[in-house]
């Protein structure tokens, strides 16, 4: 079989795959490619009377890369055929049978059509190069693009390159040696506290990867996601880390719709041990552990609370620091209750502009409504719910709005007040 020599071969795939940083398998098949370009580009020339190639007309071509002999052979699939009509596709019966006396007509043969050393040609040597350059890239943006498809939902570190309308253009290291990779920090992904500087280095959650048309893979990052909040306490709690505590559910409020409200987060933790106060883990002795989490996130506040299995109890912590008297569930169904308070904790349960109520209500699910206590009226509210009952489910049985009702009974909730 013939073959056209590439000198200096074996060399040239391990100075690419080092500077390029890939392995030698894909600068080889890289290479690959692009000898196929340069053939069809040669095939071109030498059909000059054929004026038009379909998109699929090179495809039975094949390059053989011999990286022991340092050159390759370019291998055609045709069709047996009584008379020949496309050279490039076809070879006559009789040619085949000369080496293969069983080969009947339909049957597929792969030939070795190898131009000579000095056909391939200058402008076929050029394309390949052209093509080789692209290919690389492309080689290099496909790992690069499944490398980081494999970090979505992880924390990187990050550094401010410039900025483009509203969002931060960061470079992002994947901490594999990798080269740093561009990534878009979008506006609503950004912390109000934060300070945007070129060169400022933090760390952000990588939200999502998708395929650019032109500059390879576009990381979508982040540092207004809970999971951010739940990477910097895994990092920091060992409780965490070792699965003695976990976090149960995150609350985040990064970029609070009104600018007179801070950023602030609740998280809730639990344990199996009954000696580990997860709470207590997350905070750390005189805060530390806690503060290290709020300088990362530029000040923002963050609330940490014990969850329960118990709906009540569960709201009543979510909604710390207020103090809770008593949680009433009034539609279970639909996730509804009603919290009291003592009058002078009705703002601190509600937050500024709503918010600590808010962020109860996402961790724990329920709509929440705070109430006075002293104020309020069991029987109304206990009338109000039959109506509601009896409004909006009109297909349920007599029964179920019955069980609905005795969740909450004004007189057992009233005793128990008394």
């Amino acid at each position: 079989m013939s073959i056209i020599k590439l000198y200096g071969l074996k060399k040239m795939i391990d100075e690419i795959s080092q500077s390029h940083n890939l392995p030698k398998s894909a600068v080889q098949q890289a290479l690959i490619e692009a000898l196929i370009k340069g053939y069809e580009r040669y095939r071109r020339a030498q059909r000059i009377e054929r004026t038009h190639f379909d998109d699929d007309y090179f495809n039975n071509f094949e390059v053989e890369l011999d990286v022991e002999e340092e050159g390759f052979r370019i291998l055609s699939t045709k069709t047996i055929v009584h008379e020949i009509t496309n050279s490039d596709h076809h070879i006559s019966l009789k040619e085949v049978q000369k080496v293969a006396s069983e080969a009947q007509v339909g049957d597929s043969v792969v030939v070795d059509v190898t131009p000579d050393q000095n056909e391939f040609g200058r402008m076929a040597a050029i394309q390949t190069k052209q093509v080789l350059s692209q290919k690389l890239r492309d080689q290099q943006r496909k790992l690069i693009q499944e490398e980081f498809e494999e970090l979505e939902g992880t924390v990187l570190q990050a550094r401010v390159l410039r900025f483009e309308r509203q969002s931060a253009i960061l470079a992002i290291s994947s901490g594999f040696g990798q080269p740093e990779v561009e990534g878009e920090l979008p506006k609503r992904e950004q912390l109000p506290n934060d300070t945007y500087r070129i060169g400022t280095t933090f760390k952000v959650y990588l939200k999502k990867v998708r395929e650019g048309p032109h500059r390879g893979p576009q990381l979508i990052v982040s540092r207004a996601s809970a999971g951010l909040v739940v990477y910097l306490f895994a990092n920091e709690v060992p409780e965490i880390e070792d699965e003695v505590v976990r976090i149960v559910a995150v609350a985040r409020e990064a970029n609070p719709p009104s600018r007179h409200v801070g950023p602030r987060t609740k998280i809730a933790v639990d344990t199996l041990e009954r000696d580990v106060d997860p709470v207590g883990a997350c905070i750390g002795a005189r805060g530390s552990r806690i503060q290290v989490v709020v300088n990362e996130l530029r000040g923002e506040k963050i609330d940490v609370i014990r969850w329960s299995p118990d709906p009540s109890t569960y709201i009543a912590n979510a909604l710390s620091p207020a103090r809770v008297d008593r949680v009433l569930l009034m539609n279970p169904e639909n996730r509804q209750a009603h919290v009291l308070v003592a009058e002078d904790q009705l703002s601190l349960a509600i937050g500024k502009e709503g918010q600590n109520v808010r962020l109860a209500a996402r961790l724990t699910g329920w709509k929440i409504d705070i109430k006075d206590g002293a104020k309020y009226d069991y029987e109304a509210e206990h009338r109000k719910l039959e109506a509601l009952l009896a409004a909006t489910s009109s297909e349920d049985t007599e029964e179920d709005r019955d069980d609905a009702i005795d969740t909450f009974n004004p007189e057992d909730s009233r005793q128990e007040a008394e």
